[in-house]
């Protein structure tokens, strides 16, 4: 069992659902069967996220927004708040638990009680702006960890590494104007969301890569611009918006990573934080819709956050 590294989930984040969508509960199933499958859950600690609170969202968040998505869960049927992100029954429940996880990872890992963690949990947050749900996702998750990061005596800078297939444009729109947040984006280029792809603020380093743009680009690309930011930025902690979707066999992208080149930055990230973090990293899922890639991934990341060297 290794004590330095947690899982936080829970199973009501499958509470979430609309039929026939490609964010759906069963993107969390697969990924535990094959985190149990494999045994990479008997080697780590697996803790149940609770349910973050309003007073907390509103960090990053505010109210009018949060109350907006409170009352807007229906009671049985599904309803669309945007173009692309639903809300059924449960939804309140699932996204709360979502954000919850990443804001308990970030206080355990602060209080040193752990090093790295990765949240296994859903609705992905990325897209989501100050006051705008947007690509499946309602509150942010990731920036919400790193708000409640800089509210810490102990830490003054950090840095978010997102290497999901889409822009993480509502990271961003949260931390455009705060040159204390490194944001690293990988994303294909011409793609979805359209949001802040030419943003110019130092501290948001946007990574294009072009239409079927393999890992050894990828890997190219990030020796060349992520990781001397992130050497000169010297954050107190890490934080992954860690979506799967830019693999060879995701149906919504058409990048062409595989299982290793996700080891490879996961190892890269690591370095980063054993060197300049105390080896403090906060993981969470963002998207990844090949149910068997996805969860090959995840094994593959959370493989190596446990197994790569812990000095």
């Amino acid at each position: 069992m290794n004590d330095l590294t947690r899982l936080y989930t829970h199973p009501d984040c499958e509470l979430h659902e609309m039929p026939r969508h490609p964010e759906r509960p069963d993107r969390l199933r697969s990924i535990m069967s094959r985190l149990t499958a494999s045994g990479i859950i008997s080697e780590t600690n697996v803790v149940l996220a609770s349910e973050v609170s309003d007073d907390i969202l509103s960090k990053i968040h505010p109210e009018t927004y949060i109350e907006s998505i409170n009352k807007s869960e229906p009671e049985s049927t599904v309803i669309k708040v945007e173009r692309d992100t639903y809300m059924s029954r449960g939804s309140l429940r699932a996204s709360k638990l979502a954000a919850g996880a990443c804001a308990a990872a970030t206080r355990d890992v602060l209080s040193g009680d752990v090093r790295r963690v990765f949240c296994a949990v859903r609705p992905p947050g990325h897209h989501a702006e100050v006051a705008a749900a947007m690509g499946f996702c309602l509150f942010n998750n990731i920036a919400l960890a790193a708000e409640l990061a800089l509210a810490n005596e102990s830490v003054s800078r950090v840095a978010i590494v997102d290497f999901d297939v889409h822009h993480c444009n509502g990271t961003v729109d949260i931390f455009k104007d705060r040159p204390e947040v490194l944001v690293c984006s990988s994303f294909q280029e011409h793609f979805y969301p359209h949001r802040y792809l030419d943003f110019t603020n130092p501290h948001i380093l946007n990574m294009p890569l072009e239409k079927d743009a393999t890992g050894d680009q990828f890997r190219a690309r990030a020796e060349r611009e992520w990781l001397p930011a992130l050497e000169n930025h010297k954050p107190d902690v890490l934080f992954i918006s860690a979506g799967f979707d830019a693999h060879t066999e995701d149906p919504l992208g058409e990048l062409r990573f595989v299982e290793s080149d996700y080891a490879w930055i996961t190892s890269q990230l690591i370095s980063i934080a054993e060197r300049f973090c105390e080896g403090r990293i906060v993981s969470t899922l963002e998207g990844g819709y090949d149910l068997d890639a996805l969860a090959r991934s995840v094994e593959t990341h959370m493989g190596t956050l446990i197994r790569d060297s812990l000095v």
